[in-house]
């Protein structure tokens, strides 16, 4: 009787959290919207440099910027943490203007810069015929990449977690359906709807800088950690390039968008692409975009484990 009447109360609890979050949400991003993204970054990423110190996730990042630079003085490492708390403001108000980085010209966009070498790069993966995977990491804003493939016309298939809450999910899923390719739950099928997607020429992206506890080992900063294998094992399964895009955050609200060229897979004795060796050499990418700009990575999340 007792495990009945916590599973109702529980369901109860939850069905209430996501009508108060569907009632919240919606009115929340329509409010952001009015206001001007720039001026709204600007204050709220004030606001978050400020208010993050106070949260637990500081601890979490105090402790992993002091073990990947233990040089850094433990002033340095508050600096860098102050900008990560002013990018993830930003990024919470950047998201519900996603739609507005865009102006269908992909060589006019209003906020993010390339350099003539990275448009080649975006506009032979859209005219070349053959499907890529594209990987990128939770640095300055990890939505606007997508967006921009979709700006060039590149035909891609991105994957995602969906948060917990519905109505919150329900948000998201809205407003990167407008923006970006097409969406990909992680579920338990999503490798295969992945190397269907593949198979029938279409790219396929992804974050690759989050822990997995049942991914392989890599070294990251010096430390070991997991990370997810999906886009070797694709690589490996169907032999397509693997390429790193990224954004790095300018001042005024604007953006340069980097993609690298094809990175070169490990390979095994056989010649099959090595599926730990190459989330290796991804990760080792990962980390020299982190060491570039630090304070634009989110340190916040227990990425060793």
């Amino acid at each position: 009787m007792k495990t009945k009447l916590r599973r109702f109360l529980s369901a109860q609890a939850d069905r209430a959290t996501h009508i108060a979050a569907k009632l919240a949400v919606r009115p929340l991003f329509a409010a952001v919207r009015r206001f001007d993204r720039i001026r709204a970054s600007d204050a709220v990423g004030a606001l978050m440099r400020r208010l993050g110190p106070w949260l637990p996730e500081h601890k979490t990042g105090r402790a992993n910027l002091a073990a990947a630079f233990p040089e850094k003085s433990p002033a340095e490492i508050e600096a860098i943490l102050a900008g990560v708390w002013d990018n993830l403001g930003r990024v919470a108000i950047e998201f519900a203007h996603l739609d507005r980085f865009t102006t269908g010209d992909p060589l006019n966009l209003p906020y993010v810069a390339y350099d003539a070498d990275n448009i080649a790069r975006y506009r032979q993966l859209r005219d070349g015929g053959r499907p890529a995977l594209l990987f990128t990491a939770h640095l300055a804003n990890w939505e606007v990449p997508a967006v921009i493939a979709a700006a060039f016309g590149l035909d891609a298939m991105i994957v995602y977690r969906r948060p917990n809450i519905g109505a919150v999910a329900d948000a998201v899923i809205s407003a990167r359906s407008v923006t970006m390719g097409t969406l990909v739950p992680t579920r338990f099928d999503t490798p295969i709807r992945l190397a269907r997607g593949l198979e029938q020429g279409r790219h396929v992206a992804m974050l690759v800088d989050q822990h997995d506890t049942k991914g392989v080992e890599v070294t990251f900063f010096g430390r070991k950690c997991r990370a997810n294998p999906l886009i070797a094992m694709l690589a490996r399964q169907l032999e397509c390039p693997i390429h790193g895009v990224h954004m790095i955050r300018l001042p005024e609200g604007k953006f340069r968008g980097e993609m690298t060229d094809a990175i070169a897979p490990v390979r095994d004795a056989d010649g099959r692409i090595d599926v730990q060796g190459t989330m290796q050499a991804i990760t080792a990418i990962v980390e020299g975009w982190v060491r570039e700009h630090p304070e634009q990575w989110l340190w916040l999340h227990r990425r060793w484990r």
